[in-house]
């Protein structure tokens, strides 16, 4: 296998959210029926998954600009399938897009391609922070236009915006993200151009090809 997802123990004990009891499942009562070849996984599976693949991993820059509570937890690099570009939090972009994630990057460059993945027992389901600006990824349902459900490193705390059910495909070994407000999967926008070129938003009924899978790669000190 070539992606692997970060360890889940380091994560979870660094995330603010509550502790996972072991072999918790996701949620099942989506809106949107889970695609074929896909399994909807919590902290169990993700720990299976981690230990039964080769660890291609991506090395932490030195001096990566980090958060105390995410730098004692493994980091995750999110490279698109689509146009094997990793996903970037535009920190320095104007509002409204300010902390939009675009896979824009030819390679792991330091914390603006860096995410902490973190599990919710209560809701069974996962949170993603970028490590640019230490700040979740929420979806921008109420953003209109091309812009609409865009993902945003933007919140200080999570809630329903901040929420995903991750699937991951055994045959592909890919990953999927599902938006717990709008229950769309997350796409890659490799076809619109100008800032939003290669946005992620939540958009997707399904997933229907490369445009909704993704790489997960562990970082390494």
């Amino acid at each position: 296998m070539t992606s692997v997802l970060l360890s889940l123990t380091a994560v979870v004990a660094a995330s603010a959210l509550a502790v996972p009891t072991a072999g918790a499942a996701p949620q099942t009562d989506r809106t949107t029926a889970v695609p074929s070849g896909w399994k909807a996984v919590g902290p169990a599976e993700v720990a299976r998954i981690a230990e039964e693949s080769g660890a291609q991993r991506t090395p932490l820059t030195s001096g990566d600009g980090v958060s105390a509570t995410a730098a004692e937890a493994d980091l995750l690099a999110i490279k698109s399938v689509r146009n094997s570009k990793f996903v970037a939090t535009e920190k320095n972009y104007a509002a409204p897009n300010t902390g939009v994630l675009r896979a824009r990057s030819a390679a792991y460059g330091g914390s603006w391609e860096g995410f902490a993945l973190e599990w919710d027992e209560t809701t069974e389901t996962y949170a993603l922070k970028s490590l640019a600006n230490d700040r979740y990824v929420a979806v921008e349902k109420n953003f209109t236009g091309s812009a609409q459900n865009v993902l945003r490193a933007r919140s200080t705390t999570v809630g329903g915006w901040e929420r995903f059910t991750l699937y991951y495909s055994e045959t592909l070994d890919h990953w999927a993200l599902q938006s717990n407000l709008n229950n769309m999967f997350v796409a890659m926008e490799n076809s619109y151009t100008g800032t939003l070129q290669y946005a992620l938003r939540a958009r997707s009924t399904d997933i229907s090809g490369s445009w909704e899978e993704f790489d997960f790669l562990p970082l390494e000190g």
